[in-house]
């Protein structure tokens, strides 16, 4: 009994291999970033700007001290493509499809880390699922580059151009939200692209395509245009992202860029529904929002996309069954349900726990900042939110932060791409606790 207590004690867990992977790529990534040609100017990157900087990274955040076009060297930006590529993918996604195109024979532990790394159901068909994950992700990074190499190759000339396309492509499918456009006007994101039709579309769509997660485009592959063979799963991520894209959009039109162009109002109003959920790129100036825009920002940020993408956040399945929950309270129905499908109560128990720990976060590291560093709650809370959603938006803050508020941050980014329930999972070694069942006792909520 003892020895097997001692090899459960052990026993390395999937979530334990996914947080450790994670961790071991930000060091590495910030090892590179410190070396003296990482940088324009010789000397490196410091400690504090390489561990930040490679934390967004990996993070496939977008939050940036230095911007990345002016200050890092076309290696250090290299170093920061390839974090990116790696953190959106996952960890562990990168890892099996080395190994599986390789032709290393792929574990039964390989296989269930990779379950828990996407989101999977089951463990079958994880290798086949990994390498379409492999083949969907390089078709549509190359396909997106080829979009926007000739607007870029149009004002940055043809091999700075391909470079910055390519760069593009993978942060947006990554939702990652770096940029190289600095060479502009530093931290000036898209802005001078706000009328520009291709790189608007192109960049939404692949923040969209990068953000619903290969689970559900492997479900509208199998299944093409029966939409009712679809997993409810898909069909609920679907509905969301199509909700969560149209409403804000027309808050947008309608309550923020009225004294807009009309074809850069659309696309302004179209854009900026998309990119908080998690993409972290901006056409408009997110400062000369107003305070009831900036709030729908925050809360586009801390839904995010979608389980099994590369997008963070609380996923928009975590916020459609809380609001599931709460409508079958209203009705007083005794369960949870989508699609003529009953949600379990452990399902709704852990997207309120992933709620719950999403605002205790957040909340509070934006209470902190506002502070240390004397600004106002509403802009510390954009900044959190930004960085525990791993979007990447700000309002202009980041690079004056403290070493403190740097931290919070670089903390709150990688809890929100590990995920909550990942980490709580892997400090508890996944063990269950046999709890005893004690007497059942009303009490009032409410």
């Amino acid at each position: 009994m003892l020895d097997q207590q001692k090899s459960r004690h052990n026993h390395i867990t999937s979530f334990q291999i996914i947080i450790l992977g994670f961790f071991s790529i930000i060091i590495i990534g910030s090892l590179l970033l410190m070396l003296p040609f990482a940088t324009r100017e010789a000397g490196g990157a410091t400690l504090s700007d390489a561990l930040f900087t490679a934390t967004s990274a990996v993070c496939v955040t977008g939050l940036v001290i230095q911007d990345t076009a002016t200050y890092w060297s076309v290696f250090g930006q290299g170093v920061i493509l390839l974090l990116i590529q790696i953190g959106g993918m996952g960890i562990v996604t990168v890892a099996v499809s080395v190994a599986a195109v390789s032709g290393k024979k792929i574990g039964l532990m390989q296989r269930s880390t990779m379950q828990e790394a996407i989101s999977a159901h089951h463990v079958g068909g994880i290798v086949r699922l990994t390498k379409f994950i492999l083949k969907t992700t390089l078709f549509i990074e190359l396909g997106g580059a080829a979009l926007l190499a000739y607007p870029f190759c149009r004002d940055f000339g043809f091999p700075k151009g391909i470079w910055y396309a390519l760069f593009h492509s993978v942060s947006a499918f990554c939702n990652a939200g770096f940029d190289l456009t600095g060479a502009k006007e530093p931290f000036s994101s898209l802005t001078s692209y706000s009328s520009d039709v291709l790189v608007n579309i192109t960049v939404i769509m692949l923040i969209i395509i990068g953000g619903i997660g290969f689970l559900t485009w492997e479900d509208i592959k199998n299944n093409k245009w029966h939409i009712r063979r679809y997993r409810m799963q898909s069909k609920v991520i679907l509905s969301v992202t199509g909700i969560l894209i149209v409403l804000p959009a027309l808050y947008f039109f309608f309550g923020e860029f009225s004294d807009k162009p009309m074809g850069e109002r659309i696309l302004s109003s179209l854009f900026q529904s998309v990119t908080p959920r998690t993409a972290g790129f901006n056409t408009a100036s997110l400062a000369d929002m107003s305070q009831t825009g900036q709030m729908l920002v925050i809360i586009l940020m801390l839904i995010g996309g979608s389980p099994g993408s590369t997008a963070g956040g609380m996923k928009t399945t975590t916020f459609a069954v809380l609001l599931a929950s709460a409508l079958s309270v209203f009705r007083r129905h005794e369960h949870t349900h989508f699609f003529k499908r009953r949600i379990t109560e452990v399902a709704v128990k852990n997207a309120a726990t992933v709620f719950l720990m999403y605002l205790v976060l957040f909340l509070g590291g934006g209470m902190i900042i506002s502070r240390i560093e004397n600004i106002p709650l509403l802009t510390s809370v954009f900044e959190t939110a930004s960085a525990i959603g791993t979007v990447g938006l700000s309002l202009g803050i980041t690079a004056r932060l403290g070493a403190v508020s740097r931290i919070i941050l670089t903390v709150l980014m990688f809890l929100g791409r590990v995920g909550g329930l990942t980490l709580v999972f892997a400090a508890t070694m996944g063990a269950r606790a046999n709890t005893p069942k004690y007497p059942q006792e009303k009490i009032t909520v409410g």
